[in-house]
């Protein structure tokens, strides 16, 4: 690691789950402040500044902030930018280009749902390369069912191990007072909710909510002086795959069985090392293919391990420990939430649902189809 560690030194989220009353800009807005303060800085500290929402340019977001970055960041590959735009943001500051950036997200999805503002489901499916496979009937969920069906037939795995990622995802939210599904629920629940693309029914697929999130990142030098005990960035790493199913080579590995490998080995941890996770669930299969490709369980093992109970509170693997996608949040993009939250368990500030001794986290995103994956090892030390 380079003599200029970084950290993230303030981790905040907006309101989450309903918010009509607030635009995508207001949310990052509330969160930005929230984290800013949460680090005890104030924005004329920030100097760098990423992020994006609904839409909203990074520059448009800076100025409605009042905030004159030196270094701007807008990548989007869909759910794992705000990792991408992490690991940007920490080399930034290991070579001294700045010392704070300021990463925001901000979305009202489900109320512009309500509002007949978000384009339609076949809109987006025949966007770009997308064009080619959705009169095959090759939509998102499809293409995520196809998948599931691939790694069971490969495999074995059952949908009673898939249904267990919802019900281990309901049993944190339970313990989340700001978890938008807070009841818990059974593998008989997830099998018995409306069917949408076989094997997967509502149960098995993200939420749609509004929210917004927020992180500060820092040099050794400014975070020695927040507010809070710092949480190290020790590893990063991405990888791209595809964006067409077709162009795929094997429905069962994502690009995170690169990505994850090289953030272990950048930390000089492994996956034994770890104790709790916070990995990107669009679907619970996102959850399957993730533990086996970062190595936590052996390709094909995935579903016994997830059957075990392990993602559970008091699991072998506490993971998505504030509901997840599934039963917390999920706005649209649901990278900045892993982040937000497996800083708060490093701290230890997660009430009810904090991990005993948790000093390394493992975050994993996922943008678009399996497309782009992303991973960061944090610790407290």
């Amino acid at each position: 690691m380079p003599a200029n560690r970084v950290a993230i030194v303030g981790a905040a989220l907006s309101d989450c789950g309903r918010v009509p009353d607030k635009t995508a800009m207001g949310l990052m807005a509330q969160s930005a402040r929230a984290a800013i303060a949460d680090a005890g800085l104030s924005k004329q500290d920030i100097d760098g500044f990423g992020g994006h929402g609904s839409l909203l340019p990074p520059i448009e977001v800076s100025e409605y902030l009042g905030l004159h970055p030196s270094w701007v960041d807008s990548t989007n590959v869909g759910g794992s930018s705000w990792e991408v735009m992490a690991r940007h943001a920490a080399a930034a500051i290991a070579a001294g280009e700045i010392d704070v950036a300021l990463l925001t997200y901000g979305s009202t999805a489900r109320s512009d749902v309500k509002r007949r503002l978000r384009p339609s489901a076949a809109a987006m499916s025949t966007a770009g390369a997308m064009q080619y496979e959705a009169p095959f009937g090759a939509t998102l969920i499809a293409k995520y069912a196809m998948a599931a069906r691939r790694h069971m037939i490969e495999y074995g795995t059952t949908v009673e191990q898939l249904a267990e990622v919802a019900v281990a995802a309901h049993e944190w939210a339970a313990r989340n007072d700001n978890a938008f599904e807070r009841e818990r629920i059974t593998a008989e629940d997830v099998a018995a909710a409306p069917m949408l693309a076989e094997p997967f029914t509502a149960k098995h697929v993200c939420l749609r909510t509004d929210g917004g999130g927020a992180v500060v990142l820092a040099s050794e030098r400014v975070a020695k002086d927040c507010a809070k005990e710092p949480v190290w960035v020790l590893g990063s790493a991405e990888s791209a795959s595809h964006v067409s199913m077709s162009q795929w080579g094997d429905f069962t590995t994502s690009a995170a069985a690169q990505s994850g490998p090289a953030a272990f080995a950048q930390a000089g941890v492994s996956p034994a090392d770890i104790d709790v996770c916070q990995l990107y669930d669009s679907f619970t299969s996102t959850v399957l293919l993730t533990l086996e490709d970062l190595g936590f369980c052996a390709k094909g093992e995935g579903g016994p391990f997830i059957g075990s109970g392990a993602l559970r509170p008091g699991g072998a693997l506490p993971t998505n420990t504030d509901g997840g996608g599934l039963a917390c949040c999920h706005p649209g993009m649901r990278g900045m939430f892993l982040m937000v939250e497996a800083v708060r368990q490093l701290r230890g500030e997660c009430g009810p649902r904090q991990v005993d001794g948790a000093r390394l986290a493992c975050v994993h995103a996922m943008g678009g189809f399996f497309t782009h994956s992303a991973t960061m090892i944090l610790g407290r030390q």
